[in-house]
């Protein structure tokens, strides 16, 4: 008998259903509590097969949430260089995603995350996840005050894109790139490294 070779058997739903059972299971169990053999049991199909689709755990996560960008990609453009400037290539990075090609998908995403409840838990798990998990080691943060600080600065980004790219609000929406990256980037900086009177004293 000869073995057939060549791209696993699958037929052209299975890669959507793939998606469907992880969205359910990210959504329900979270990034970690959620398995490949779960995942590929609720999609009916071999975990071997999740793989050959999408690789990693945490690729898939990146699928299922129709993600516009890699997060390591991001956080490595950020933190590449000197402390004192992350906000201002925090806010310049993120701005660029959104006024490129890719920002098509993120005000996709985020109407979404908008919209429907199952969406915002899996847009908590991105930022806790892909983001924050990844960017502490790298911002070099004390462990203790990081998840307050990145979530600060990813609550005013994700407010930005709300208003500049879903709402329009003028003259927000039509404001120069390095306006808006001169005028959020010294605050950005600010939540994540410097002095938060109340909450991190000096």
């Amino acid at each position: 008998m000869v073995r057939r070779t060549g791209r696993r058997p699958g037929n052209p739903d299975t890669r959507e259903a793939i998606l469907s059972a992880a969205r359910t299971a990210f959504a329900e169990k979270g990034f970690d509590g959620a398995s490949i053999r779960a995942i590929a049991t609720g999609a009916g199909v071999d975990p071997a097969l999740v793989h050959h689709y999408f690789g990693t755990k945490d690729k898939l996560f990146l699928a299922s949430m129709n993600s516009p960008i890699d997060p390591i990609d991001l956080i490595t453009e950020v933190t590449a260089g000197d402390r004192d400037e992350i906000g201002v290539r925090f806010v310049r990075a993120f701005l660029n995603m959104w006024d490129g090609p890719r920002g098509a998908a993120a005000v996709a995403l985020l109407r979404s995350v908008v919209g429907t409840e199952w969406t915002a838990k899996l847009f908590r798990e991105f930022i806790l996840t892909q983001i924050l998990r990844r960017a502490v080691p790298k911002l070099g943060l004390d462990a203790a005050e990081a998840h307050l600080r990145i979530t600060l600065a990813a609550s005013h980004l994700v407010g930005l894109a709300l208003a500049r790219y879903v709402i329009k609000v003028e003259p927000l929406a039509s404001a120069p790139t390095d306006t808006l990256v001169a005028a959020i980037g010294p605050t950005v900086q600010r939540y994540l490294t410097e002095e938060l009177p109340g909450v991190f004293p000096a």
